[in-house]
């Protein structure tokens, strides 16, 4: 039994549609710093620019708004990569919020219809180095969408140095074949960086319960618990709006660790057909320093003829014509890396023409050397493979 008077229920009921009338239409600054700080502190004023913008609602009002948080996992801007960089923004900023009463919840469906925020947040390479070594700071942004509206209610960035920080991707991005970057990830990074008042982005924001399924999947394989990842993948792939780069990729990802060849091949052809409908597939050929020669590891090379098989197979079967663009990471001379990223792009070409001869006629091989990097460190190890790929573009025929 409700003993509260009447009154009072009325002023809760008309608190409560105030503040959801405030969520729904508040428009705040947000909250830059431009300095150059140590990572931790930059984080921290990030996630201090989001708490108060959160806490500008009248004091008896804040005490009834639900202060529950969701956190979509931070990525890598650039890349669209967890590294383990992201994983640390992510304990920085949650260890604040927690500080400021907020309550974070697992991100799980079950969490969805119980949490007021949807964190978002992003680290992004600034392009001039200026940080310590001659390595470019990193650019935080950070956002919280209030999951009822849709809408950002708060937006923070801050600058931080990198002072040897760990970017080394998580193990499903360090094992990922190519750049697992589409629209939906995409739209997560334009997310946290929208201004208050404006909505999240729709292809991110429609398809946020999707993103919980991916994550467990996720969790699973970086713990190396294949069998239960690749049933996870399956199940968010069949889901409304599963077909996402991300599950395709996981699929095939958990189907190779299994020893499943078969599987992983038919996989990977729908990794390979989804990025030539969206004319966005770069994939992580890696060659031994310095050669056209793949890398010398099997565990690294061994299943690139399978790559290449179903590269050519869908090429040809669409009809489509391709640059096949070389990268290089940032070491040695700009000349040299030209010519070197052209070479390697040949063979790529090369090796498709085997496996189709009609794409002879639809493709042409070229190079950008280390002008088009993505992580930009030059460090030739797991936290740049991104660099050293091959771009597939659909051109005109």
């Amino acid at each position: 039994m409700n003993t509260a008077t009447p009154h009072l229920l009325l002023s809760r009921r008309a608190a409560l549609l105030a503040s959801t009338a405030w969520l729904a239409g508040c428009v705040s600054n947000p909250t830059v710093s431009t300095d150059e700080l140590p990572f931790d502190q930059a984080a921290a004023i990030a996630a201090d620019g989001l708490i108060a913008q959160s806490q500008k609602l009248p004091a008896f009002v804040a005490k009834l708004i639900n202060r529950a948080v969701v956190v979509d996992p931070m990525l890598e801007a650039g890349s669209g990569q967890q590294t383990a960089l992201t994983h640390q923004l992510e304990g920085k900023v949650g260890a604040r919020l927690r500080a400021s009463q907020f309550e974070l919840l697992p991100f799980e469906p079950a969490s969805l219809g119980k949490a007021q925020y949807l964190l978002t947040g992003t680290l992004a390479r600034l392009p001039h180095a200026g940080g310590r070594g001659g390595r470019a700071p990193f650019h935080i942004n950070l956002a919280l969408t209030d999951m009822k509206s849709g809408k950002v209610v708060a937006q923070a960035s801050a600058r931080a140095r990198d002072d040897g920080q760990d970017t080394t991707p998580t193990p499903y991005y360090r094992d990922s074949p190519v750049l697992v970057k589409d629209k939906v990830v995409d739209g997560y990074i334009r997310t946290a960086q929208t201004a208050p008042g404006q909505p999240a982005d729709a292809d991110y924001f429609q398809r946020v319960n999707v993103a919980t399924m991916i994550n467990a999947a996720t969790l699973a394989y970086n713990a190396d618990r294949y069998q239960e990842a690749l049933g996870l993948y399956r199940n968010a792939l069949a889901a409304p709006s599963g077909e996402q780069l991300r599950t395709l990729n996981g699929v095939y990802l958990a189907s190779w660790k299994l020893g499943r060849t078969n599987e992983a091949e038919q996989a990977f052809g729908k990794v390979v057909a989804h990025g030539i409908a969206n004319n966005n597939l770069g994939v992580k050929f890696l060659f031994n320093p310095g050669s056209t020669e793949f890398w010398s590891d099997p565990k690294v090379s061994g299943p690139y003829s399978i790559w290449l098989r179903q590269i050519a197979k869908h090429a040809a079967g669409a009809k489509v014509c391709m640059n096949v663009v070389g990268h290089t990471s940032h070491t040695g001379g700009e000349a040299y890396n030209d010519k070197l990223s052209e070479q390697r792009a040949a063979v790529i070409r090369q090796k498709l023409v085997g496996e189709a001869a009609e794409l002879g006629a639809r493709t042409k091989a070229s190079g950008v050397g280390f002008r088009q990097n993505i992580i930009g460190t030059g460090t030739d190890d797991a936290s740049d493979a991104l660099d050293r790929r091959v771009e597939f573009r659909i051109a005109g025929c």
